[in-house]
């Protein structure tokens, strides 16, 4: 993490490349949400069970925005479940499950909820809690840290 106050944070465009390695996921585009909270992934299928009295999770992601090809099976342990209220002020429990993000060749945990974003313009939004004191954002450019896929 980089020190707070610093002026030489790395500055990333308001939607980027980033890969969740732990889950297979070797690329997907994400927007950078500084207007929510917390992190939230396309996730369907969603099967919440218990191994061993662990709460966990198995859901299926699909990387390629506005394509069901090449779907991601996951397997995650439930950290929490939160009642996250969406930009259209519909609030509802999600599953959130802790993954390492890799973007700008830095790799970090975040926590993500799980949704249905299918109707959404990104399959991924990072919100500030993931940024927080990691990078700027310049709201006018895009993939400055990742080359366009």
């Amino acid at each position: 993490m980089i020190a707070p106050g610093s002026l030489d944070w790395p500055v990333v465009g308001w939607r980027e490349w980033v890969s969740f390695p732990e889950f297979g996921i070797t690329t997907i585009k994400a927007k950078m949400d500084t207007g929510a909270r917390t992190s939230a992934i396309h996730a369907k299928h969603i099967q919440t069970f218990q191994d061993r009295g662990t709460p966990m999770v198995q859901f299926t992601v699909h990387p390629i925005q506005r394509s069901t090809r090449e779907p991601v099976s996951v397997t995650a342990e439930v950290m929490d479940t939160r009642k996250i209220r969406s930009s259209s002020g519909h609030a509802k429990r999600r599953p959130v499950v802790v993954a390492e993000l890799e973007l700008a060749g830095q790799r970090w945990p975040i926590e993500l909820t799980l949704a249905n974003r299918s109707l959404m313009g990104f399959r991924l939004l990072l919100g500030r809690q993931a940024l927080k004191g990691r990078f700027l954002i310049d709201a006018g450019r895009s993939f400055l840290m990742s080359p366009k896929q």
